[in-house]
């Protein structure tokens, strides 16, 4: 009874050392998360300041208003955007920005990504 006793307390304490002896392998520095939120919010400045840029645009303004959509309330709700949401309206506005800058000419497919560009900063707007 007395083995059986060992046995199982031996077999009790493997169990509850080996998971912190895990844990250990797992912990990150400081300074590497401090690094890691930096980027992203560098990464998300970048973000809204190309869409803030392409909001600025006269033809942008032109489309939004013949849309009946308003750049204040979209610039406004730039801000809210955040992780998925942000990413995806920048790269919409970096895909307009390219388009507008090879010819100057704002085609139906640019004009249909400029209004569904804002159409999603409004959503969010509104939603928060």
């Amino acid at each position: 009874m007395r083995i059986v006793r060992r046995f199982l307390a031996g077999c009790l304490a493997m169990f509850m050392i080996a998971p912190a002896a895990g844990a250990q392998d797992h912990v990150i520095s400081k300074s590497a998360l401090d690094q890691a939120v930096q980027q992203r919010i560098s990464r998300e400045q970048a973000d809204r300041e190309v869409i803030l840029s392409l909001l600025q645009r006269q033809d942008v303004r032109d489309i939004a208003g013949k849309a009946g959509l308003s750049i204040d309330q979209a610039r406004a709700g730039i801000s809210l955007l955040q992780g998925k949401d942000l990413a995806q309206a920048a790269e919409q506005a970096r895909v307009v920005q390219d388009s507008l800058a090879g010819g100057g000419n704002v085609t139906v497919s640019t004009t249909t990504i400029i209004i569904v560009l804002l159409l999603i900063i409004l959503i969010v707007l509104v939603a928060k």
